[in-house]
């Protein structure tokens, strides 16, 4: 069940560059995500997306209208105030992986607590939980070169909920996957999803990919073209 809003954007342009020479990568957004949601979002290339989800992930601020991230007007934030919204509330998850190579899986977990200041035995006691509940319980003292791609992203996601963050947003997750580490990885964003209450925002090209959201919301020319409920899992 969704609950309250979470994000909202207000008449949200983005723009670049002056004069003639403008464009308008997002033109005018109207668009709120409750809590407990996971949401799609989808378009061809320069159709706004990834500009929306940088806006949403607070990578980025509007050029005008107003971006609005758990009641706080996120996009006035200065930069700093925007990295600490994003380290208290916020975990990524990427098409890369960005694991540290050297390092094993509960010790590249446990980066996001060092940069908090968790103490060394609790850290490693919740990189542990976050691991087992992405379902690589033995392969903790892995590195990325002795873990499939799969298992790679897996850690990427234990990395990312670690600090139970309120929204994970997910930058083409599957798109170094084949089709059968694409349905293991979407399975389990959805089932942390249903059985954790995390908030998804997730940018992908795939329709199958996106239909394991609850919800697809495709870009087009820096609107919304469409915003619907994926009957098929309701």
């Amino acid at each position: 069940m969704s609950g309250s809003l979470l994000i909202t954007f207000d008449k949200i342009w983005k723009s670049y560059g002056q004069g003639e020479a403008t464009v308008h990568a997002l033109a005018g957004v109207d668009l709120a995500i409750r809590s407990g949601e996971f949401v799609a979002i989808m378009g061809p290339s320069g159709s706004g997306k990834s500009t929306a989800m940088n806006i949403i992930g607070c990578l980025d601020t509007p050029t005008a209208g107003t971006y609005s991230f758990m009641g706080i007007d996120a996009g006035r934030l200065d930069r700093n105030r925007r990295a600490m919204l994003r380290n208290l509330y916020v975990g990524f998850v990427f098409q890369g992986y960005n694991l540290l190579p050297r390092t094993t899986a509960v010790e590249n977990v446990e980066l996001p607590l060092i940069y908090r200041g968790v103490a060394a035995r609790e850290r490693h006691d919740l990189a542990m939980k976050a691991l087992a509940e992405v379902g690589l319980v033995g392969r903790e003292h892995h590195t990325p070169a002795e873990l499939s791609g799969g298992q790679q992203q897996r850690v990427a996601i234990a990395r990312a909920i670690v600090t139970r963050p309120t929204l994970l947003v997910a930058d083409e997750p599957t798109g170094n996957l084949d089709t059968a580490r694409t349905h293991e990885i979407m399975e389990l964003l959805t089932r942390l999803n249903t059985e954790l209450g995390l908030t998804i925002a997730m940018v992908t090209h795939e329709a199958d990919v996106a239909f394991y959201a609850g919800r697809t919301i495709r870009f087009l020319d820096g609107h919304v073209a469409s915003d619907a409920v994926n009957l098929e899992v309701v």
